[in-house]
């Protein structure tokens, strides 16, 4: 089983991705047990973000790497919060949680009719920090925003995330369905098949 490190210190996503990736005989380390920092996110865009982060961990390690960036996009906002979802309310001078983000949401989109909005996570495989073929793969959860907040489970938007083809908030959610449907999900799952079709491209004769 071959070793990649996560570019994040995040348990629940070490958890997940290796869950899925165990698949490909793939073992995950987060990067803070090999004493990687965590690397600047000054980008405008998931992709250049996630490959930033993978390239910085690749590159300190010498390991494979796979790093992602995620976010809310609302439509009514021109895609924001976008890259800057874990500091929306931050940057318009509040604090930095998932209540000041939530609320200054709300109060971004009380006057619009138009809530719908997609959570979307980025994936970014590297072999190596130089690799010329990174893997990128894409997430894309749609659902609309609701202002009464339901349910207990999740973090960040999830409360104010309702999908309807589910009939819940995210929030609501069974953790268990939340990682089977999630954006993050879909993206390793892209990931996963694309991966297997490049070592098999790739590999000798």
């Amino acid at each position: 089983m071959s070793k990649v490190v996560l570019a994040s210190n995040n348990a629940g996503k070490l958890k997940e991705f290796s869950a899925i990736l165990a698949q490909a005989d793939i073992a995950m380390v987060a990067q803070g047990e090999l004493g990687v920092p965590e690397a600047q996110e000054p980008f405008a865009t998931f992709v250049e973000n996630a490959l930033l982060k993978a390239r910085h961990a690749s590159r300190i390690t010498g390991l494979p790497a796979l790093a992602d960036d995620s976010g809310l996009c609302v439509a009514a906002l021109d895609g924001a919060p976008g890259v800057y979802s874990a500091r929306f309310a931050l940057l318009a001078g509040g604090e930095k949680s998932d209540a000041a983000n939530n609320r200054h949401l709300l109060r971004q989109l009380a006057a619009s009719q138009d809530r719908s909005a997609c959570y979307v996570a980025v994936l970014v495989y590297l072999r190596s920090a130089d690799d010329p073929m990174p893997i990128i793969a894409q997430g894309l959860w749609q659902g609309e925003i609701i202002d009464v907040p339901r349910g207990s489970n999740g973090f960040g938007y999830d409360p104010h995330f309702y999908v309807p083809a589910l009939g819940k908030t995210v929030a609501e959610l069974d953790p268990a369905i939340k990682n089977r449907c999630s954006h993050r999900a879909q993206a390793l799952k892209t990931l996963l098949h694309a991966l297997r079709r490049q070592t098999a491209a790739i590999a000798p004769n």
